[in-house]
């Protein structure tokens, strides 16, 4: 059941970017304000003004409660939420809110990290997403691609261990610094094409040649044997295929796999996990961050929403 009476305020608040929502005591979205005043630009407005700029966009009542996932709980955010450390259930993570020292009632979701000192990792923001996508007793793997995608193993609800790969910082640079960005148009998307599943398997059946495989495509380009017109998919196949396989490798090939993501990078990833073969539920990344906010916010505040 839902009503059209507004219960929280939910805000995913990254590096480059501020998406807020009025939701009532169901999660549901009563109105919704964004903008680009992510982190970086809160570093020298502050905070606090453009979290009031956005509640007046929304017509939200001062006096509701307010939680935050993402980058304003970093070191450098507008307080720090300090990392829960792994392994961590996903439904404990309002355990960890902080309060900020503001007008009203607003809280920071904690980030989680891996202390292992041979896999050291760090996430914040993708915490939220996980919370909203699985179930308190789930286990398997959750994918989350990404400029640094991130590779997740949950047990029973817990976060056991993760792993991030910088494949799409990787490719952007190589398409544009490299050797290789002769082989890839400017400019060009990347598609679940035949060069792409190609890459990808060519990196699931030998991950360790990546480096060979990628000179590789520079020089069937020269000989003739591929065109530019499909470097950039065939590209994407490479890396993709071989954070893939990495993964599958280290965390486990478990079932079933929640794909978190969306847009074309989302349908890349859905294209390559399927050819492997793999058990794989697609969810939208702005749903699971709301999902997550609102199961969280439920933990710390239901009791007064209704």
């Amino acid at each position: 059941m839902t009503s059209d009476r507004p219960a929280f305020v939910a805000v995913d608040w990254g590096t480059s970017s501020f998406r807020g929502w009025l939701l009532d005591a169901t999660g549901t979205p009563l109105a919704e304000t964004r903008g680009p005043e992510g982190m970086l630009h809160c570093a020298d407005s502050g905070f606090a003004p453009v979290l009031a700029a956005h509640l007046g966009a929304l017509g939200a009542d001062t006096r509701l409660p307010v939680l935050i996932c993402g980058m304003a709980g970093a070191r450098q955010g507008w307080i720090e939420a300090p990392y829960l450390h792994t392994p961590t259930r996903l439904d404990a993570l309002h355990e960890g809110a902080q309060r900020v020292e503001t007008a009203g009632d607003v809280r920071i979701l904690p980030g989680i990290a891996q202390t292992d000192a041979a896999a050291p990792d760090v996430m914040r923001g993708e915490e939220t997403q996980l919370l909203g996508v699985t179930e308190p007793d789930f286990t398997g793997l959750v994918c989350i691609p990404g400029t640094h995608s991130k590779w997740i193993r949950i047990e029973a609800g817990a976060v056991a261990s993760f792993a991030t790969y910088m494949t799409g910082e990787l490719f952007s640079v190589i398409a544009r610094h490299s050797i290789l960005k002769h082989a890839v148009l400017p400019g060009a998307d990347s598609t679940a094409s035949e060069a792409f599943r190609d890459g990808v398997q060519r990196a699931r059946t030998a991950p360790a040649r990546l480096t060979s495989s990628l000179f590789g495509l520079r020089a069937a380009q020269l000989l003739g044997l591929q065109q530019q017109a499909d470097g950039a998919a065939r590209l994407s196949g490479l890396l993709i295929g071989t954070e893939i396989a990495d993964a599958m490798s280290r965390l486990g090939a478990q079932h079933p796999i929640r794909l978190i993501g969306a847009g074309a990078l989302g349908e890349l990833y859905a294209a390559a996990l399927a050819d492997a073969g793999l058990n794989t539920t697609i969810v939208d990344a702005e749903h699971a961050s709301r999902r997550g906010l609102t199961r969280a916010a439920i933990h710390l505040w239901g009791a007064h929403f209704s």
